[in-house]
């Protein structure tokens, strides 16, 4: 039967990494992951008889290789662009007027993605029906539009 037994300088680096690795559960941002390995190759090393300063250099060239090899790679998969969802994607976008917008009276709707929304011009000036808009924001439940340039 195998016994192992811990020196306190194992212990302390099991420990660490052990926190490490909470913390890095808990914040789920890639941070201390790879002081954790480095805690683990310490440990590793202060079982091995390796002096304090011998594990604390390996704590820090094994953390610093694991951030150098996997850090820029996990950056490229983790990393992505935003999508836009439900509402946001008609931002940007260009429509057709279908009720004559007016800030006066109220009125204006323009037609989008397939939807008629309640719009409203950006400076408040009036436009035509028939006229091409771009979407500027969504304020309320109201699309804030002006003339898109190419009409």
């Amino acid at each position: 039967m195998w016994v192992i037994y811990l020196t306190n300088a194992g212990i302390f680096w099991i420990i660490a990494a052990v926190v490490f690795g909470i913390i890095e559960s808990a914040t789920v941002a890639l941070l201390t992951i790879w002081f954790a390995l480095g805690a683990v190759a310490a440990a590793v090393a202060a079982q091995l008889g390796a002096s304090i300063a011998a594990q604390v250099g390996t704590f820090v060239l094994t953390s610093a290789v694991f951030l150098c090899l996997t850090r820029p790679f996990l950056k490229k998969i983790a990393v992505k662009k935003p999508q836009k969802t439900n509402v946001d994607r008609f931002i940007g976008a260009e429509g057709m007027v279908t009720e004559a917008i007016d800030r006066m009276s109220g009125l204006g709707q323009v037609k989008v993605g397939g939807q008629i929304w309640s719009a409203v011009s950006e400076d408040g000036s009036p436009i035509d029906k028939g006229k091409v808009v771009e979407v500027l924001k969504i304020s309320g439940v109201k699309l804030v539009v002006r003339p898109a340039a190419k009409d």
